[in-house]
């Protein structure tokens, strides 16, 4: 067979087939012997997995045996099944097992603590658990009110808890359920079906300009989670899509990361705006340009540094624009010129793309005019593409598309060309280095602090990682003064045993009083005042230092 027919064959419409294993099983019947996973000998060595390629082949042969038992232990439509995988290879195998039988996945972040992991376990009713061995005790304590299984990815699994409507899953069937950053309360689940998948591969195989790939052999390196839709939907669905390769690292590693690169071969990057930022400081070498990438896809290189690096490395970055909730359906990037580079701005939107600048009088804004970016899908189908629903939530789903238009909460402005750029975040959401923390959700745990009173989480600028935690804490009657650091550095600690490590305080200041309403909400306008007056005081304490992650 030609490689012009198997093309044609493996590399047709993404949007065409009936779940991301179909998707998955063409490319593989016409491109065996490719690579399709690579793991690189440090992320070897730090999972104490083997290092090297498994080819389209292998993968097949691992996902079906997983598919056998799966499906001789009951497991089908209907079911969810949380994994808890890391960026290993077993991740991808796992998923598209089940997603051969219609079963949909919830990835878990491996950062989770108590809290965290019960309200997820309980909120999506997982049927099952596939976890790391050193984080299977931590699970099953956090879920044991639920009486949820936890096995190894490698154990036998036990018989599904009740029966499955079906043994395979369509085009609008749950694929999986991924849980983002609420503004306003706990993360909320978004369901994402086959279509959302298929159309992220569709995007990718399609687009064109400066993000093009190359259906001979593309090769793509990420050091972004599983857990989130970057890496599961758009990284994975795009190198499907070509019979590409895709190499994960465990995460972003700025002193051997252009080693990584080369060793990976790759072609094209995905990353965060944290990243640049770490590469930049490195001093320059010979090597920067030593490498075979032809262009980086992603999101928040700062604007000074954005030319300069271009340059230095001789990788073009191409902002881009998308949500979890949005995936690839509104997607928007700069592939094509003109990118203006250095002014945040992320492109024109494609053809099928609807969109409209918001202002907050609900008017439209005009040119160099910030509003709420909207958008959806023209057609028919505005929401095609998109996510399909939150979980258990129908009022939090009516509202995001209110009038039609699905509502983002990012302050965006139009330019003269029709291009945009971003601007700042309406919703009250801090994010540092590529995570959304939900203030609230901080402000919950901390608030079952013994010597927590009353406090107000926000947003402060960080150099390196966007942004930092900034926690105002007012003290319990019997707070000592002279102890502050000891009280702030347990707040942390307790934090650490209920958060993700990044979600705890980075600075803290005790205060008297905090700025609320009068029905005792907090003034997020007053208290963003606030914290940029408390940064300038000797007294708020820098904890940056305390926030390690957890060792397994």
């Amino acid at each position: 067979m030609t490689f012009q027919t198997e093309t044609s064959i493996a590399l047709r419409d993404p949007a065409g087939f009936a779940n991301v294993y179909s998707f998955f099983a063409a490319t593989a019947q016409a491109f065996p012997d490719r690579p399709f996973f690579n793991v690189l000998p440090e992320t070897a060595g730090i999972y104490g997995i083997t290092s090297g390629e498994l080819t389209y082949g292998e993968a097949t042969g691992l996902i079906e045996s997983l598919f056998v038992a799966y499906r001789h232990a009951g497991y089908g439509k209907g079911h969810r099944i949380g994994l808890l995988l890391e960026n290993r290879p077993s991740f991808l195998i796992h998923w598209l097992a089940l997603n051969r039988l219609g079963v949909s996945i919830v990835p878990i972040n491996p950062d989770l603590r108590a809290a965290e992991l019960s309200y997820l376990v309980g909120h999506s009713e997982m049927s099952l658990a596939v976890v790391l061995e050193a984080r299977q005790r931590d699970v099953a304590k956090a879920s044991a009110e639920f009486g949820l299984q936890v096995v190894g990815p490698d154990d036998s699994f036990p018989r599904a808890p009740e029966q499955a409507k079906a043994m395979s899953g369509g085009f609008n069937d749950e694929a999986a359920l991924l849980y983002t950053s609420g503004t306003t309360g706990l993360p909320k689940g978004c369901v994402l079906n086959n279509s959302y998948f298929l159309n992220c591969g569709h995007w990718y195989r399609f687009v064109g300009g400066h993000c093009a790939l190359n259906l001979a052999g593309e090769r793509m390196i990420t050091p972004l989670p599983l857990f989130h839709m970057n890496a599961l939907a758009c990284s994975t669905m795009g190198m499907i899509a070509v019979g590409g390769c895709l190499t994960v690292l465990d995460r972003f590693h700025p002193r051997s990361w252009w080693d990584s690169v080369r060793q990976s071969k790759a072609t094209v990057m995905h990353y965060l705006g944290v990243m640049p930022a770490m590469l930049m400081s490195a001093p320059e070498s010979s090597d920067d340009k030593n490498h075979t990438l032809r262009f980086g896809f992603g999101a928040g290189v700062e604007e000074r540094l954005h030319a300069p690096f271009e340059e230095r490395f001789g990788v073009p970055l191409i902002e881009a624009w998308a949500m979890t909730e949005t995936g690839n359906g509104a997607v928007v990037a700069a592939s094509q010129d003109p990118r203006h580079i250095g002014t945040r701005c992320f492109g024109k939107p494609q053809e099928d793309i609807a969109v409209r600048i918001e202002l907050d009088d609900g008017g439209e804004a005009g040119v160099d005019e910030a509003g709420e970016l909207l958008v959806r899908r023209k057609g028919e189908k505005p929401r095609y593409g998109f996510f399909d629903r939150y979980l258990k939530d129908p009022d939090a789903t009516k509202e995001a598309w209110r009038g039609g238009w699905f509502h983002t909460g990012d302050i965006v402005r139009r330019n003269a060309d029709g291009t945009l750029a971003f601007v700042d975040r309406k919703k009250n959401v801090i994010r540092r280095s590529g995570e959304n923390i939900a203030a609230i959700e901080v402000e919950g745990v901390l608030l079952r602090h013994p010597q927590v009173a009353g406090v107000a989480v926000a947003a402060t600028p960080d150099p390196v990682r966007g942004d930092e935690v900034f926690v105002c804490v007012v003290p319990s009657e019997d707070f000592e003064p002279e102890r502050a650091r000891e009280v702030a550095e347990d707040i942390v600690r307790w934090c650490l045993e209920q958060l993700a490590y990044y979600k705890a305080p980075g600075y803290l200041a005790f205060v008297q009083s905090l700025p609320l309403t009068s029905t005792n909400k907090v003034q997020r306008g007053e208290l963003k005042a606030l914290v940029e007056q408390l940064r300038a005081r000797e007294d708020t304490l820098d904890l940056r230092p305390l926030k390690k992650r957890a060792v397994a």
